[in-house]
Order: C-alpha cells, then sequence, then structure tokens
C-alpha cells in the first residue's frame, strides 16, 4: 500500500506588500514635489515647502498602499506616517534653535568669557563676560532648591502616605493649581509682599523665593508619582516586621523611589533656570560680581541674555555675548536632563537575578 507524499503548498493568505524602502522612497519623492510646488507657487518660506512635502508624504503613502496593500493596511501606514510628521515638526525647530545658537554662540565663547565679568565693560564695547551672571544663576537656583526640595517631597509623602480626607484633596488642589501659575504672578507675589510691604528691596534671595513658587508644585508632582510606584507590599512587608511608619517611609518608600524623586528634581532645577519675570522684578540686573545673595541687585544669565540683546544698540560685541550666555544656558539645562537620566539609570531596580 503506497502512501502519497503530501508537500507543502504555498500559502495564499499573505496578501501583496510592498518593499521596506518604500516609505523613503514615498518621502524622498514628497521633498522633491513639495520643492517643486513651493518653487512653481513662487512660495520661498522653507516651512511652506516643509509643509507640502509632509502633506503630500501621508496622501501618497495612503494612496499607494491603499491601491496594492489594501485600506487596512493603509490605515497602518499613515498613522504611522502622521507619527513621523509629528516628530519632525518637534525635532526640526529644535535642531535649528540649537544649530543657531552654537553657530552665533562659539564667536566669544572661551575660557575668558566664562571667568570674567562686564565690569566697567560698556555694552557697546567688545570684550567682558559672564562669570557674575552665572553666578548669581547658580546661587539663585540652589537657594530655590533649597527652600522647594523639603517642602514638596514632605507635601507628596503628605498625600500618598498620609493624606485622606479634605485636607488632602484641598492640598491637591492648591497644587494643580500652582502648576499653572504664570512666572510673572509668582514675581508679583513676592513683590508685593517681600519688596514693597517688608522693604527688604531686590535681591537674589527674593527671586529664589518667586522661582520657589514655580518650582514647588512639580517637586510634589513628580514625587507623588514616584511614591505611588512602590508596591504596597514592601510597606506591609516592613510594617509586619513591627517598623513604624515614619520609619518605612524612611528606611524603605524614599531608597526605593529616589532615582526618580532625583529626576523630578533636576528637571525641576532646569525647568526654573531660564525664567526671566521674576529675576527682572526681584533680582534686577548689575555688571559687578555680587557673591551674596542676600543684598542688592545680582546679574543672572536670562537678564543678561536680555539687557545685552535689547541694549546693544546695533553693536555687533553685544549680540555676540548675548548668544554666548544663551549657549551657556542651554549647555547648563542640557547637562541638568543628562544628569537626571544617568541618576534614574543608576538608582533603577534591578529586575535580573
Amino acid at each position: 500500500m503506497s502512501h502519497a507524499t503530501l508537500s507543502p503548498q504555498p500559502s495564499s493568505l499573505r496578501g501583496a506588500a510592498l518593499p521596506k524602502w518604500f516609505s523613503w522612497a514615498v518621502a524622498a519623492g514628497s521633498v522633491v514635489l513639495g520643492l517643486g510646488i513651493s518653487s512653481a507657487a513662487g512660495l520661498h518660506s522653507d516651512i511652506q515647502w516643509g509643509l507640502i512635502a509632509a502633506v503630500l508624504f501621508v496622501v501618497l503613502s495612503y494612496g499607494i498602499s491603499a491601491k496594492v496593500e489594501g485600506r487596512r493596511q493603509a490605515r497602518d501606514r499613515t498613522a504611522t506616517s502622521l507619527v513621523w510628521v509629528a516628530f519632525l515638526l518637534a525635532v526640526i525647530p529644535l535642531a535649528s534653535l540649537i544649530w543657531e545658537t552654537v553657530e552665533r554662540g562659539v564667536k566669544v565663547f572661551d575660557v575668558y568669557f566664562l571667568t570674567h565679568s562686564m565690569g566697567v565693560v560698556a555694552d557697546t564695547e567688545p570684550g567682558g563676560g559672564i562669570y557674575h551672571a552665572i553666578l548669581g544663576t547658580l546661587e539663585q537656583v540652589g537657594l530655590a532648591a533649597l527652600i522647594s526640595v523639603p517642602v514638596g517631597v514632605l507635601t507628596a509623602i503628605y498625600l500618598v502616605e498620609y493624606g485622606r480626607g479634605r485636607l488632602a484633596k484641598a492640598v491637591t488642589f492648591f497644587v494643580d493649581v500652582m502648576t499653572g501659575i504664570p512666572s510673572i504672578v509668582a514675581g508679583l507675589f513676592i513683590l508685593s509682599l517681600w519688596v514693597l510691604i517688608l522693604d527688604m528691596g531686590p535681591s537674589g534671595f527674593a527671586g529664589s523665593m518667586a522661582l520657589s513658587i514655580l518650582m514647588i508644585p512639580i517637586v510634589v508632582r513628580s514625587t507623588e508619582e514616584m511614591l505611588k510606584l512602590v508596591p504596597n507590599e514592601l510597606r506591609e512587608a516592613s510594617l509586619a516586621l513591627g517598623v513604624p511608619k515614619w520609619r518605612t517611609i524612611l528606611k524603605v518608600v524614599l531608597p526605593t523611589s529616589i532615582g526618580g524623586i532625583t529626576t523630578g528634581v533636576m528637571l525641576s532645577v532646569a525647568r526654573i533656570t531660564g525664567e526671566t519675570a521674576p529675576v527682572l522684578l526681584l533680582v534686577w540686573v548689575t555688571n559687578y560680581i555680587n557673591t551674596n545673595p542676600f543684598k542688592d541687585p545680582q546679574a543672572s544669565l536670562p537678564m543678561y541674555i536680555y539687557l545685552q540683546y535689547m541694549n546693544s544698540s546695533g553693536s555687533g560685541a553685544a549680540y555676540d555675548r548675548a548668544w554666548a550666555a544663551a549657549l551657556t544656558l542651554i549647555a547648563f539645562i542640557m547637562i541638568l536632563n543628562l544628569a537626571a537620566q544617568a541618576i534614574a539609570r543608576w538608582k533603577a531596580p534591578r529586575t535580573g537575578r
């Protein structure tokens, strides 16, 4: 009795598929068509032809895919195309800003620029530096962090570990309100209280208090989310051993979430570093080095950039200093963000055995 040998038959369930390079080819064709349409219509803006190319990329991706692969796969490709277009719309302006800042800022960005103040150098004269502004920014942001971090972390601990009833709801409500407060409002509040009512005068500390108002809700929210991620089993195991709740929070909950808390704090510091309105109202400005943040006006990087740009009177030297100071500020914020990511990875829980 013979048995027939069955050979596997190719499956016919899989429909036609476009090659992997299809998206790149459509993107290149959309750019060429966008340039052609822009040139034919007399449009000279890069933004205009870029938007035309983006629309063509989405439309062509859907049309060709629907013709070859079917409407279901075409909708999937359309969603992917929209994601890429949104990504480019977000990245291109950022890359353009960084490129422009670096290109203009490197003209006077050197060791001398970082280690000297303006002193007796006029805004229209070459020379001078930003040492006094860097010192002022570091002191003002540092004082704001000293005020905000304990208040923010303790508030988050209360909301997560103890908060119940109306008081917790009221605290949560006011934290949400503070998150949306404009920086100018925080500056006006400290101005009316500290400068006008108490007659303390402008100082770096006054600016730090306004910056802390902007920083506290960010610290509270980030810390609150990190504390919620700590498994309840860890708390229950510690309490089952007879450990008091405050000690459980101090020895178990906070060490477990310290990486995320630190990341949130550093991101909040990066958020307030470039604020100008509170500094303009409360700190003012000086061209000389003032190491005492509790007395007299003090320089800062945001105000330095603003004044060099506004008071340049067409001077190329002042413009160059403004761009170099902007480059310094961007570099400082990027370092903070990279440090936050490094700390988050360093303190992340180990999942391996």
